[in-house]
C-alpha cells in the first residue's frame, strides 16, 4: 500500500485544531465532563461500563494490529517497535483497564465518539509508520528513540501504576471519596492523566512525526482539563487536601 499523504495531514490536522475546541468543550464557561461522578442524568448511559470502555478503545488496538499482518511490506525494527508501543497501551487500555474501574454511568454519545476517535488514529498512527515513515526513519537517531520510548515506558507506568491507586482507593460497595495517596499522587491530582499524556509525548519525540505529535496534542487537551476538574472537586470536597499539590503538571499546573 502506498502511503495517502493526503489522509495522514486531514486527520493530523483534524486533531490538532480538534484538540482546542474539545479543551473548550470540557473546560470553558464552567462546562463539566460528562461521564463518571460527573455525569449528566439527563444522559442516555449506558449499564455495562466496562464493556462500553472495551468496545472504544480496542479500535486503537486492532486497527493497527490489521494493517500490520495485511501490510505487504515489512516495516523497519524502529517502526514496528514504535508501533508495538502504541499497541501496547490500547491492549492495556482496551482489555485491563475496562474490568479494574468501578463502572460508573457512561453516557453512549461519549462511546460513540471515542469508537470513532480510536478507529480512526488507530489508523492514521499504523499507516504513517507502516507506509510513510520509510524515508524519515533514516533520520532518527538512536538516541531520540531512547529517549522517547523511556518517556513512553515511564508514562505506562506512571498511569497504570495511578490506575491501581484509584482502584484501590475504596472498598466495593463504598461510595464515599478518598484523597488519593502515594506515587504521582502526591504531587498532582489527574496523576493517571499526567502519565498518559508523557506516554504520548515519548511517542511523539521517537517518532518525529505530524501525525504522532497531533495525537499527543490533542491528548493533553481532552485529558488536562479532567485533571484540572478533578483538582478542583477534590479541593471543595476536602478541606484538608493538599495545597501544594498541582492539578496535571508537577510544581507547575
Amino acid at each position: 500500500m502506498e502511503c495517502k499523504e493526503t489522509v495522514v495531514q486531514v486527520l493530523s490536522w483534524a486533531q490538532l485544531l480538534g484538540g482546542p475546541a474539545c479543551c473548550w468543550a470540557l473546560l470553558g464557561a464552567g462546562r463539566r465532563t460528562e461521564y463518571g461522578r460527573y455525569a449528566d442524568p439527563r444522559d442516555r448511559c449506558v449499564a455495562n461500563t466496562r464493556l462500553v470502555w472495551m468496545v472504544q478503545e480496542i479500535p486503537a488496538l486492532l486497527v493497527p494490529l490489521v494493517l500490520l499482518l495485511s501490510t505487504e511490506t515489512r516495516s523497519g525494527a524502529g517502526r514496528s517497535l514504535l508501533l508495538g508501543t502504541f499497541c501496547l497501551h490500547y491492549f492495556y487500555r482496551s482489555l485491563i483497564y475496562p474490568w479494574r474501574t468501578r463502572g460508573r454511568p457512561f453516557p453512549l454519545h461519549i462511546a460513540v465518539k471515542s469508537f470513532i476517535f480510536c478507529s480512526l488514529n488507530g489508523m492514521l498512527q499504523s499507516h504513517y509508520l507502516l507506509h510513510c515513515a520509510a524515508a524519515a526513519a533514516a533520520q532518527h537517531s538512536a538516541a531520540q528513540l531512547a529517549v522517547g520510548l523511556s518517556l513512553f515506558s515511564a508514562g505506562l507506568i506512571i498511569n497504570i501504576h495511578s490506575d491501581t491507586l484509584l482502584g484501590n482507593l475504596r472498598r466495593p460497595g463504598e461510595l464515599v471519596y478518598k484523597i488519593p495517596r502515594g506515587g504521582m499522587f502526591e504531587l498532582v491530582s489527574g496523576a493517571n492523566y499526567f502519565g498518559e499524556i508523557l506516554e504520548w509525548c515519548g511517542y511523539a519525540v521517537a517518532t518525529w512525526s505530524l501525525p504522532a505529535a497531533a495525537f499527543c496534542f490533542f491528548t493533553a487537551c481532552n485529558l488536562g482539563p479532567r485533571a484540572i476538574q478533578h483538582h478542583r472537586f477534590y479541593q471543595q470536597q476536602f478541606k484538608d487536601y493538599p495545597p501544594s499539590r498541582k492539578a496535571l503538571i508537577p510544581f507547575i499546573l
